[in-house]
């Protein structure tokens, strides 16, 4: 199995969309990670590319992701990759977690998303519950 974890700098990114690569991991029967790789992101906003596909072709199965709106989140079932959101920190950290059976889907979504501009505005959340 395949698990892609949007990263920058080695940490996963808050936003999968903006992400400046993705690392895939390769897990063997046994929960073990045979194999590691990097994968360019599409310039601009991935989650209006046609990364869905892309990375369900290459046999990602599963999603390790910060952020992301509800119509990425459709898009990347879709194409059959479980997403489990509310990740953070290292890339390492995050999948050995997972491999624990330690991470849940948070269900948390953007409920805005413009490709040009995703901040927040000082004390504004842009999460909400589904």
């Amino acid at each position: 199995m395949i698990v892609a974890l949007p990263t920058r700098q080695g940490d996963i990114d808050d936003h999968f969309g903006h992400c400046d690569h993705y690392t895939l991991i390769t897990v063997n029967e046994e929960n073990k990670i045979v194999f590691s790789e990097r994968m360019e992101s599409p310039q601009g906003c991935g989650c209006k590319s046609d990364i869905a596909p892309i990375l369900a072709e290459r046999g990602v199965k599963v999603m390790l992701a910060g952020n992301m709106g509800q119509g990425a989140l459709n898009i990347l079932k879709k194409a059959g990759i479980e997403v489990i959101r509310g990740c953070s920190g290292p890339i390492d950290v995050v999948i050995n977690k997972w491999l624990k059976g330690e991470l849940k889907d948070n269900q948390i979504t953007c409920d805005h998303h413009d490709c040009d501009h995703h901040d927040d505005e000082p004390g504004h959340s842009h999460l909400k519950p589904l």
